[in-house]
């Protein structure tokens, strides 16, 4: 039997800054255990943004749905992806957590797959907003790394404050 690393690394994919909740969250699922975190951040307009529309109409969120083309795109959206990450990363180490991170920008679950074989990582955390669309098709996230990473995948709604 494999004895088990005095740290547990989570991979932490997320697309908006961590709040409070999410943190709270995340740095007590494994009880008292010493967890590290590697976040990586997605800007938020490198995603499609007919299937965010899509689903902010299914949520009711109309105004939201005639704002998407709004969203900062490319070099755009590094800036805010930038701060997002960084909070998210202050937010975690305020709870004790070890926490490191970064923004993909391409191929996301490729880059996933590498860090989780990289940190030797003990799962991966997906914390997003729902995507009815590509949940219903088995295309966001958290359903393509469970057939691609060999380690467990847990997907969590992300919070709004």
């Amino acid at each position: 039997m494999k004895e088990r690393a005095s740290v547990f690394t989570s991979v932490l994919m997320i697309e908006q800054p961590l709040t409070t909740v999410d943190v709270d969250f995340v740095t007590t699922l494994h009880g008292d255990d010493q967890v590290s975190f590697v976040v990586l951040m997605q800007p938020r307009g490198d995603q499609d943004r007919l299937l965010r529309a899509i689903d902010d109409v299914a949520l009711g969120e109309l105004p939201e749905a005639l704002h998407e083309g709004d969203e900062p795109g490319g070099e755009a959206a590094r800036g805010p992806a930038a701060q997002a990450l960084e909070h998210s990363l202050a937010s975690l180490r305020r709870k004790g957590a070890k926490a490191v991170g970064q923004i993909i920008e391409n191929h996301p679950l490729d880059h996933l797959k590498s860090v989780v074989d990289e940190t030797s990582a003990d799962e991966v955390i997906v914390l997003t907003a729902p995507h009815f669309v590509e949940e219903f098709f088995h295309r966001d996230w958290a359903s393509r790394a469970r057939h691609k990473v060999g380690v467990p995948v847990l997907k969590l709604f992300a919070h709004n404050e």
